[in-house]
């Protein structure tokens, strides 16, 4: 990842809680193979675990993917990565202040992205005790977080959160066997989140004011990042 200081995020618990914020991530693997192409990618859902102090400090984040998957098959042939982002096209014309000043401005993306990298470990076999209870937590704790964290099923006021165990037993443990536990444990972790921080006052206000007169869930998402990340630039610029 090219991390340009400006847009650069060192805070390790700030990226992680945009782990936990963003699950859906990109599963990047590098092996050789007598079948499979040597680069294989999945998108996978993550459920991130991060130790008490006492224990192993190295945060681990866990998922699974279909077993038919060719990166499966790479990854068993071989057996020893990245997950979200935010991300939105930004017009020239949000740029008020340089625009009509020098017209010295191109389109650009706006986006922030974490990636991670680490020891792999594979849980292949539902029927056996480990790779079983990893599976079953794995996908517990995943529909619990996405119910609850992402679509808010909190009960009361809310609609109750779906559980795993409303679905019939014998069609969970269908798709259990069906599917590979994934858990990778976070040797380096690094992100960035590009958000305008590089342009004059005058521009980020325009871009801020561009995606929110968008009237769009995203485009008021960007605005209030570009905001926000702004902000943060001219405190440490200014030695705060």
């Amino acid at each position: 990842m090219f991390l340009p200081s400006v847009h650069a995020e060192t805070d390790t618990e700030v990226l992680l809680q945009f782990i936990r914020e963003n699950p859906l991530g990109i599963l990047i693997t590098g092996l050789k193979s007598s079948e499979q192409d040597f680069l294989q990618c999945t998108h996978v859902p993550w459920v991130l675990d991060v130790p008490e102090e006492s224990e192993d400090s190295s945060p681990r984040i866990r998922g699974h993917i279909a077993k038919q998957n060719p990166q499966v098959k790479a990854m068993i042939e071989a057996v020893d990565q990245k997950p979200p982002n935010h991300d939105h096209y930004d017009p020239p014309k949000f740029y008020v202040e340089t625009k009509p000043d020098t017209r010295k401005v191109v389109p650009t993306w706006n986006y922030s992205a974490v990636q991670v990298y680490g020891k792999l470990s594979l849980y292949y076999d539902s029927k056996t005790p480990e790779a079983g209870a990893f599976i079953a937590q794995q996908i517990h704790d995943l529909s619990s977080h996405t119910e609850k964290s992402i679509m808010g099923y909190t009960g009361g006021d809310r609609p109750e959160a779906w559980t795993v165990d409303e679905a019939p037993e014998r069609y969970v443990d269908l798709l259990k066997r069906n599917i590979m536990g994934i858990e990778i444990q976070v040797k380096k972790i690094q992100g960035k989140f590009k958000m305008s921080q590089e342009m004059r006052s005058g521009d980020r206000e325009g871009v801020v004011k561009g995606f929110q007169s968008m009237g769009t869930e995203t485009g008021t998402a960007i605005s209030e990042m570009v905001k926000g990340r702004g902000e943060l630039h001219d405190l440490k610029k200014a030695g705060n």
